[in-house]
């Protein structure tokens, strides 16, 4: 399994020194690294094979692509192999770390319009370059989306990127269930009639809201219930109120992509030209404005990775276990107690994949309505989806 970039990085794990962690998922670890040979700083992102989930022809499927990626706004691997159980993934070192830390380090509330606007820019050059070759990224968020020092923006993190040029079938739409449920658009959720570029589109404008208020909506809940509230609750957005200091132009692109019919959404290209990236500035700015003053990404990371051990903590202090949490809940249903208590693990294999596309598909054949009801068949209202999940969890 070996994949090399133009410039010739060495394909044994004896090249290279590791440093500082920098990132980690449930199956794959991020370093700062030396590549010896090129004395040259790297990013190399660790997978773990045996906890991944997917089949080595995917995971290689997937390297490949990443290695193949050539546009300033896309993170490519420069190489790739298999050190004992572990693949490693080398890759550009970005410095400043992710959207996402960034706001945890210093911009809890979100940041300033010019600056998301500049962000959102380069992410939407990235989405044009990935779906103009056929490519859905299929999570896109602010964790995704990475700055170097200077200021330079790259969408990263093809864990769960897909091809639509498999077959030669440009409008070939996946099947599968994956990303972040807090950005998945409905039809991803629905496993209904598949889904095509414009899922993107929808987390591009979820994206946009988490830039601006620090965390991306529905945040805080389980999971499952985010599944849920997606396909009953009307689009997210920024408030005309509430969200004073932001631009119409800004409002008005959120509410562009964040439409439940994926065929009224703009496609990336178009997005582009929208009138609210006349607010977006320069590399530099972003460096100067949002770089300026933060510790080096590895302290940050340790940093953050401590206060979050600290908050698990406390939450096991304050509920105990899943059962402990369940007794002091006895007023919730036992789907809902279940919803508080299980973890994503739980949430996905347990109900998502297994219960939500099928109550939907058996009883929602065309689909959800943004009211919840199901259409051509008015009568089944979603709240009847809980009474039916409720049944399937007991079981």
């Amino acid at each position: 399994m070996e994949h090399v970039s133009e410039k010739r990085f060495p394909l044994n794990a004896k090249d290279y020194k590791l440093y500082e962690e920098v990132g980690e998922g449930v199956s794959a670890t991020v370093y700062r690294a030396l590549c010896v040979p090129l004395n040259e700083i790297i990013a190399i992102k660790v997978l773990d094979l045996e906890k991944c989930n997917n089949d080595l022809d995917g995971i290689r499927r997937e390297v490949q692509t990443m290695t193949l990626i050539d546009h300033p706004n896309v993170l490519q691997a420069h190489c790739s192999f298999t050190a004992g159980h572990s693949l490693w993934v080398v890759m550009p070192y970005m410095a400043g770390g992710s959207c996402l830390h960034i706001m945890k380090s210093g911009h809890s509330e979100g940041f300033e319009e010019p600056v998301i606007a500049t962000l959102l820019r380069e992410v939407l050059k990235a989405l044009v370059y990935l779906h103009a070759h056929g490519h859905i990224h299929r999570d896109v968020k602010a964790g995704n989306i990475l700055i170097d020092s200077n200021g330079s923006v790259k969408l990263a993190d093809f864990g769960v990127s897909a091809c639509m040029f498999d077959t030669g079938d440009r409008q070939r739409s996946r099947n599968t269930f994956v990303g972040t449920p807090c950005w998945m658009a409905p039809e991803v959720m629905q496993q209904l009639h598949g889904y095509d570029f414009k899922a993107d589109i929808w987390s591009f404008g979820i994206t946009a809201l988490e830039l601006a208020h620090g965390h991306a909506p529905f945040s805080k809940y389980p999971p499952m219930k985010v599944l849920l509230m997606t396909l009953q609750n009307a689009p997210p957005g920024l408030d005309y109120e509430r969200d004073k200091r932001f631009s119409k132009s800004f409002k008005e692109l959120v509410a562009t992509c964040l439409v439940k019919d994926p065929k009224k959404r703009p496609s990336s290209e178009k997005l582009l030209k929208h009138s609210f990236f006349k607010h977006a500035r320069s590399n530099d700015y972003l460096a100067k404005t949002i770089l300026d003053g933060l510790a080096p990404l590895g302290d940050r990371f340790r940093t953050l990775k401590a206060k979050e051990a600290d908050l698990l903590v406390q939450n096991k202090a304050l509920y105990g276990d899943k059962e402990q949490l369940s007794q002091e809940l006895p007023s919730m249903s036992r789907l809902d107690r279940f919803l508080v208590s299980a973890d994503w693990e739980d949430h996905i294999s347990y109900i998502a994949q297994n219960m939500l596309s099928r109550i939907i598909s058996d009883h929602c054949p065309l689909g959800l309505d943004s009211g919840g009801l199901c259409r051509g068949k008015s009568h089944f209202k979603f709240e009847n989806m809980w009474l039916k999940a409720e049944s399937f969890v007991d079981k």
